[in-house]
Formats: structure tokens, C-alpha cells, sequence
């Protein structure tokens, strides 16, 4: 059975073409996604607003516990591509002319067929066992207690008798580099796709079949969603506001210059 399922997941898959890119096209993801987002602030910042609370959420729980923390950020960043949805149906209205609605919003949310909400269950179980993994990781082989920036930078990154933060990133690249591949245009793609056309495994490897085609502007794009992100958080979270849906519009636009429906 799962060898069946396999098969025809990979048969919905080549349904869906590769486009050619060149280098630098996610220069061009960001400057049509700020474009979205110009266009639709309200709904789009409300988005960001939501997102920005949560990560402020998490900061204030493990305030004291940054053991806990640092992988409850890199964390909450897997979850990301689904708490992005309403993003992506905004731009899917604007690129059809259509003026966006709360009510498209929460229609994509619905659970017709379960595949976004099943996805999102997915990624939040692997955003638990990265915050798991990590946590046991720096508590376990710290030299001393991590409970604060400044512990962390001294007894994890800065120290040279022990390897536990190349361990430690090693791990995170592990999980982050297949999570991102699987993500980067399966969302948009089920999205998009009418109910019963793509599954999530096959919406996953016509992802991988992006990444594995095009692997240099996939990891330029990956560089700049981390560069972005990290610049957000550095400002107390309020960058978050506006980098997330600008984000979010633009991984809608690499979607659309990514995947074609084959001929």
C-alpha cells in the first residue's frame, strides 16, 4: 500500500513542470511580493501582526530559559509556509484581478479535504521535535546552565573546548534544509490545486523536483527568508510585522514562476 501511494504520488507530480530561472529571480519574488503587500496592507500586516504576537509569545515564556528558546524559534520558522496560506490566497486574488477578502481568507482554512490542515499538523510535530532535539541538546552537553543570551553566546557558541553549537547547528541544517525543500511550493501548490489533483506527498515532491532543478536561486532564496527573519526578530519582533507577509506574498510569487501545469 504505501509503495501505491508513492506511485501515484509521483504520477500527480508530473503533472507539474519545472520552470527555468535564472540566479537571481528571488530578487524579483521580493520586489512583487512588497508589491502585494503595498497593495493590500491591512490584511497583510494584520498577518504579520498575528505572527509577530506569537514569536512574542514564545520570547516571554522562555524569557529565562534560552535553552528552550533558540529552539523554540527555529522552530516556530517550520510551522511558517502553513501559517502562511491566508498570504498566498491575497496574492492569488490580486494576480486575478480580484479584490481581496477575509471570507477567501477563511474559505482556504476550511477543511474540504484536510491536506493544508493535515500538513500544518506535520510541521507542527516537526517544529515539537526540533524544540525537543535542541533543548536536550544544549541542557545535555552545556558545560553550564543556559538560561540567558549572554550564557548561551559564552558556554555554547564561544566556547572552544567544546563543539556543542557545530553540533548544534549541524542538527538544525539536518532538520531545516529537507523541511524547507518539502515546503517551498508544496502550501501554494495545494492551495492551488483542485481537491482531489495533488495530494501532499505529491505536492511535496514536486517541491523537491523545484530544489533539486534549480538548487542555486532556491538557496539564494533560502539565504535571503533567513537574513529577513533574523533582521525581524533583531527588532524586538516588530520587524516580523512586515518582513512575514512580505515573505509569505513572495513565496507565492517563486510558486508561480516555479511550477507550470504540464502539457
Amino acid at each position: 500500500m504505501p509503495m501505491l501511494e508513492t506511485e501515484k504520488a509521483l504520477q500527480q507530480s508530473r503533472q507539474f513542470g519545472v520552470k527555468p530561472i535564472p540566479l537571481l529571480r528571488p530578487l524579483g519574488w521580493l520586489a512583487r511580493g512588497w508589491q502585494d503587500l503595498l497593495r493590500c496592507p491591512g490584511a497583510s500586516l494584520l498577518h504579520g501582526l498575528v505572527m509577530a504576537l506569537v514569536g512574542g509569545l514564545i520570547l516571554w515564556l522562555a524569557r529565562d530559559r534560552f535553552w528552550l528558546l533558540a529552539g523554540a524559534f527555529s522552530g516556530f520558522l517550520l510551522v511558517a509556509p502553513i501559517l502562511a496560506t491566508g498570504l498566498y490566497v491575497i496574492s492569488r486574488d490580486l494576480e486575478m484581478g480580484r479584490e481581496p477578502s477575509l471570507a477567501h481568507v477563511i474559505e482556504a482554512w476550511r477543511p474540504r479535504d484536510g491536506r493544508l490542515v493535515v500538513f500544518g499538523v506535520l510541521l507542527a510535530f516537526a517544529g515539537i521535535g526540533w524544540v525537543t532535539t535542541s533543548a536536550a541538546l544544549i541542557t545535555g552537553f552545556a558545560e553550564a546552565p543556559i538560561n540567558t543570551p549572554d550564557q548561551f553566546l559564552r558556554h555554547v557558541v564561544l566556547n572552544e573546548d567544546s563543539h556543542l553549537f557545530e553540533a548544534w547547528l549541524g542538527l538544525g541544517a539536518l532538520l531545516a534544509a529537507p523541511m524547507f525543500a518539502s515546503t517551498m511550493i508544496a502550501v501554494p501548490l495545494m492551495l492551488d490545486s483542485k481537491v482531489g489533483e495533488v495530494s501532499i506527498l505529491g505536492a511535496v515532491f514536486t517541491s523537491w523536483r523545484v530544489v533539486m532543478e534549480y538548487p542555486a536561486p532556491v538557496a539564494l532564496w533560502a539565504a535571503l527568508i533567513m537574513l529577513l527573519t533574523l533582521l525581524g526578530m533583531a527588532s524586538a519582533m516588530l520587524g516580523l510585522i512586515v518582513v512575514l507577509p512580505w515573505l509569505g506574498h513572495a513565496s507565492w510569487h517563486a510558486y508561480r514562476d516555479l511550477v507550470k501545469k504540464a502539457q
